[in-house]
């Protein structure tokens, strides 16, 4: 531009730059830190101006009508105890505010430790918190692992129709014992080595089947050939942990059933699948398939659980005490959720459980929190299509709607986490030192 004789420069006005909190952050631990935090009179009186505005709906000033009075005037009586009663929600603001400029994530509640205020002057607070820790990843991939594999044998077949055939089995009275298959109920009276009666220590009705192998065999030998209004005596030892003792009894039998077990054939396969199998081959092939799904289903489980637990045992780090608890109040949760009333049982000491169930609540958290480390370290993350396969499967599975399962998933962590812990455990599977190992019983739950 050119005024007269002289030429004038004119450059747009630069945009004002954000300012910046004034924070210091201390670290306490791994899993702790403190942000000192100071605000300048400046930037307090936006926030004292609401905090202003607010306590002024609310006051009463004779000559003046509810919510109109001067501000200044609010300023002049009130004015110290409202900037004093907003202190917290002004350091909760400028404490988020900080958080994000240092590109900080704290976990649970805040804790405020210190504050220093005067008026007109700066705002002075410090605030405890905590982090995640800083895991840095040592061997996940590689991991050597047993996988316990189990072959279906023909005996465990049997064992399962067997099984069927009693809870399915009709039972008729009679008066005599003449084989196993028999149950005998009486009073059961425990004696002394002298063979007289134990006061209090007097069971009605105990029932007894004789063909259960897990009874006393001396039990079993002795209602062998029991009648009706019998009398017999026995002795046995009671094992409890690693000490035993004698126990001597007498039964006086009131009542002996004969157990009828209906016979495995095609009209019982028709029977108890409601006309879905029709002959004892299929049946026997269907039993088979169920077993190895189960086996295949624990032996799975074992795996998962051997590769968690090496992933665990090889990193050393703090965990937040905030993440413990959570896991600590989800335990006591999912007890209440599988109570009748879903309320804790009266006589449950919930400090006790806290207390015994501290180191796998610690367990749990280092878990998740290796889980997540894993899944950043190799890009493993959730997608759209994950949680769209995940309603498909769980629609079928449970007969609702996959759309409305859907839209609960998108928006449910525990869907996100239990993805997130699937597609993890797959990729340190892939990556694993695999060894099988034959078992002949169930793997340890």
């Amino acid at each position: 531009m050119v005024i007269g004789d002289f030429k004038l420069s004119i450059r747009p006005a630069e945009p004002k730059r954000k300012a910046t909190l004034e924070v210091t952050i201390n670290t306490l631990s791994g899993v702790e830190q403190e942000a000192e935090i100071a605000v300048t009179d400046a930037e307090l009186q936006p926030l004292f101006a609401r905090a202003y505005e607010k306590y002024r709906q609310k006051i009463e000033l004779k000559g003046f009508r509810k919510g109109k009075a001067p501000m200044e005037l609010i300023r002049k009586l009130y004015g110290e105890a409202i900037e004093q009663d907003s202190l917290d929600t002004v350091a909760t603001e400028f404490y988020r505010k900080a958080m994000a400029e240092k590109n900080i994530r704290p976990i649970g509640q805040p804790a405020m430790t210190d504050m220093d205020f005067k008026r007109g002057e700066a705002f002075r607070f410090k605030i405890k918190y905590e982090v995640r820790p800083a895991i840095e990843l040592r061997q996940y991939k590689g991991i050597a692992v047993e996988k316990p594999v189990h072959k279906i044998t023909d005996a465990e077949i049997n064992a399962e129709i067997e099984h069927l055939r009693r809870v399915n089995s009709t039972t008729e009275e009679v008066q005599k014992v003449t084989d196993s298959e028999h149950v005998a109920t009486g009073d059961v009276q425990e004696l002394d080595a002298t063979g007289a009666p134990l006061i209090g220590k007097k069971t009605p009705n105990a029932r007894f089947l004789l063909s259960d192998q897990t009874l006393a065999k001396e039990i079993r030998e002795c209602l062998a050939g029991a009648e009706v209004n019998g009398v017999y005596r026995t002795s046995f030892e009671s094992r409890h942990g690693d000490h035993s003792h004698p126990v001597h009894i007498s039964i006086s039998v009131t009542k002996i059933e004969k157990v009828n077990l209906p016979a495995f054939d095609d009209p019982f396969v028709k029977k108890i699948t409601q006309d879905k199998v029709g002959t004892t081959t299929e049946f026997l092939s269907n039993i088979r398939l169920d077993l190895e799904r189960y086996w295949e289903e624990q032996s799975d489980r074992k795996l998962s659980d051997g590769i968690a637990a090496a992933l665990v045992r090889a990193h050393n780090f703090e965990v937040p005490e905030t993440l413990v608890n959570t896991f600590l109040d989800a335990f006591i949760e999912d007890i209440k959720s599988r109570s009748r009333d879903k309320k804790l049982p009266r006589d449950f000491d919930e400090q006790k459980f806290r207390t015994e169930s501290h180191d796998y609540a610690i367990w749990q958290a280092k878990w998740m929190l290796l889980k997540e480390r894993v899944a950043e370290s190799e890009g493993i993350d959730v997608t759209e299509d994950d949680i769209e396969a995940l309603a498909a499967t769980e629609s079928a599975r449970i007969g609702v709607a996959k759309d409305r399962l859907l839209e609960y998933y998108k928006n449910s962590s525990a869907a996100a986490e239990r993805i997130l812990t699937g597609k993890v455990m797959a990729f340190l599977k892939q990556n694993a030192l695999i060894t099988e190992r034959v078992v002949e019983d169930q793997p340890e739950k």
